[in-house]
């Protein structure tokens, strides 16, 4: 009855009644005790820094949780400004709230008296730093209810734990040692173990003077090995190193090189040094001491390049993709210790030489199921030009088809079916090599759904994505979705992307997505991807497919997939030379390269990027690859939540 009231009271009266309302109002408001005092502090561990922001809570009021339901008071939200200083590692955590029955909501609520604690996670980059946001927060007691508060936040950092770069290199560190084991059980290097070891504590006087000389040797190659990594990192350079993964040309010559390693591990030929480089280093290893020690181990080197040439090469393309300068050395450094350590040991204690099992069949066995391994790494690189080019060429279908065919052609073989050139007859089957046949008999069997359509997330990230293949919608795989969502207007014309993972709706132009966002009120999500990008496929294989992701990324954004290794080139009138980084813009994958290193100071995929319509200031973090379902999800609440405020 108030409103009609007021509707017929005069102009002068209505200003006087408005007035002193507001009065009123700032009156109570001020007359209120602080409800919340908020503080924030931080925690350096050993490899993160942990932000807390604090919350006293003044008695009889309720601070209420990061998740509640639609239709009640306003969560408590955090929003980070952007910094280069660290990375988010996951979302915002809180302790465990009370819930309890809100009759005036008619809801269950979560939320918290007294005090309430919330952190992240941030993995630095640099030593000192300060983290700023905003914070978001409603409170309510007994009788009346806040209205929603905004704070802001600020914590200086220092001292932070920096993460080393061992730690980046640490899986090449390990792809190096697990080579370096492979390569000790070749036919070229295990029966060198015991030859060397006798000769070295033959000719020694004492015990410690043969292991003292063992050491050297194995000292000798990993300085020889090592020295190789650095020589290819100082020629190639990081940068051209990195540019090897999505270049087409090189993943060809890639590809052919890795078929040429699979054919000499079968036996069609062994590739080996000059015999003369040979002679010379066995030549100065005869003049003794530790020089002679040093050539020893080089001879080693030479004379079992037959075997470890193919591991070796593998390990320095896997290892120089990765774009690190130390990338090559680290690999090759985890190589040679691998090959090292038993020389030194077996010096040390001879007697373990006996429980060596002896040269025979089995180590040929080894070098043709690495053969095997070769070729279907092989094929990877293959794929990766195919997809650069989108010559189609090796769609998901046939490149899981020939991996299930090596699969089980690897298990017959183990299992004694046929001979390669150089093998023993099989009379028995050991227990190792029954077990290794099964395993490759389990892999062809998991990967054989996948032909028709099936996820196999174990080996996520090396097949064609599941939009790049011959039925886009096979047994297995989800239909392609309309653009046109529910509650919009069919009439609204869309021409989407071709490159859309995981049957959803997006674009591949920035522009055009940027103009059909606006038109239907969505937040922008873009995803920096690329066609070579590993990562970029194991996030869309086991992130994007959750039901819960899916929705959020069909529904409730604009999806646009810039693809940064595009080849499709634009006619020469169009190609440019960028302002911004002086390269020559030739193609699309240029632009949008070029695009997230201008706008988002990133070169790495996958990036995802929350925006809005006006500019190209992200709307929260943005966020790489991380296979942690829960906290995407998060993200991509704060996301949303953020364009809608």
């Amino acid at each position: 009855m108030t409103w009609p009231i007021l509707q017929r009271a005069n102009s002068n009266h209505m200003k006087r009644f408005f007035t002193a309302f507001i009065f009123l109002m700032t009156t109570l408001a001020w007359a209120q005790p602080q409800a919340v005092t908020w503080s924030t502090s931080y925690e350096n561990t050993d490899e993160h820094t942990i932000i807390t922001v604090h919350a006293e809570i003044a008695e009889g009021w309720h601070l209420y949780s990061q998740n509640l339901d639609e239709g009640g008071p306003i969560p408590t939200s955090f929003i980070l400004e952007d910094d280069s200083s660290f990375t988010t590692v996951g979302g915002w955590a809180e302790g465990e709230p009370h819930v309890e029955f809100d009759p005036n909501f008619d809801m269950d609520l979560a939320y918290f008296s007294d005090a309430a604690d919330f952190t992240i996670k941030l993995l630095p980059t640099e030593k000192e730093f300060t983290v700023k946001g905003e914070l978001e927060f409603m409170v309510c007691n007994d009788e009346m209810c806040l209205p929603p508060t905004y704070e802001d936040f600020s914590v200086r950092v220092t001292n932070a734990p920096v993460p080393s770069i061992w730690k980046g290199l640490g899986s090449t560190f390990w792809l190096g040692f697990l080579g370096g084991f492979a390569a000790l059980i070749m036919p070229c290097i295990f029966p060198m173990i015991p030859l060397t070891v006798s000769f070295f504590t033959k000719q020694s006087k004492t015990k410690a003077e043969g292991i003292f000389k063992a050491s050297l040797y194995g000292l000798g190659i990993i300085v020889i090995y090592v020295a190789l990594g650095l020589a290819v990192s100082v020629i190639f350079g990081s940068d051209a190193l990195n540019q090897m993964a999505t270049n087409p040309w090189f993943n060809l010559a890639f590809f052919a090189l890795f078929v040429i390693f699979a054919a000499s591990f079968f036996g069609a030929f062994e590739i080996t040094l000059p015999s003369s480089w040979v002679n010379k280093a066995d030549d100065a290893s005869n003049k003794g001491g530790i020089l002679g020690i040093f050539f020893m181990a080089f001879t080693l080197s030479l004379v079992s390049f037959s075997c470890t040439g193919p591991i070796i090469g593998t390990l320095l393309v896997e290892a120089g993709s990765k774009g690190s300068l130390l990338g090559p050395a680290v690999g090759m450094f985890g190589f040679s210790l691998a090959l090292a350590i038993p020389f030194t040991l077996f010096a040390a204690f001879p007697g373990w030489l006996n429980s060596l099992p002896s040269s025979g069949g089995w180590l040929n066995t080894v070098k043709v199921t690495l053969g095997f391994l070769e070729l279907a790494f092989a094929l990877k690189f293959l794929s990766t030009a195919d997809l650069v080019w989108q010559a189609h060429w090796l769609e998901r279908e046939l490149f899981l088809a020939i991996w299930v065919a090596i699969a089980f052609t690897t298990a017959f073989y183990l299992l004694g079916a046929f001979r390669m050139p150089l093998d023993s007859p099989v009379t028995t089957i050991s227990v190792p090599r029954l077990s290794f046949a099964m395993v490759f008999m389990i892999l062809g069997f998991y990967m054989l759904p996948g032909i028709f359509g099936a996820p196999v997330k174990l080996i996520s990230g090396f097949p064609p994505p599941e939009h790049y293949a011959e039925s886009k919608s096979g047994a297995y795989a989800q239909p392609v979705i309309n653009m046109v969502g529910a509650g919009e207007s069919a009439a609204v014309e869309v021409e989407h992307g071709d490159h859309c993972p995981n049957g959803l709706p997006c674009f591949n132009d920035f522009d055009a997505g940027l103009a059909y966002a606006k038109e239907v009120g969505k937040p922008i999500m873009i995803d920096f991807t690329g066609w070579g990008c590993q990562n970029c496929r194991k996030m869309e294989e086991n992130v994007w497919v959750d039901e819960r992701v899916h929705k959020r990324l069909r529904d409730e954004v604009v999806l646009i997939s810039l693809y940064v290794d595009q080849r499709t080139e634009f006619p020469e009138d169009e190609q440019y030379i960028s302002e911004a980084t002086g390269r020559k813009i030739k193609n699309i994958g240029n632009k949008w390269s070029e695009f997230e290193e201008v706008n988002f100071g990133a070169v790495s995929q996958p990036l995802y990027v929350f925006l809005g319509h006006d500019d190209l200031k992200p709307l929260i973090e943005t966020r790489g690859a991380d296979l942690d379902i829960e906290a995407y999800i998060e993200w991509m609440d704060r996301g949303i939540s953020a364009f809608q405020k």
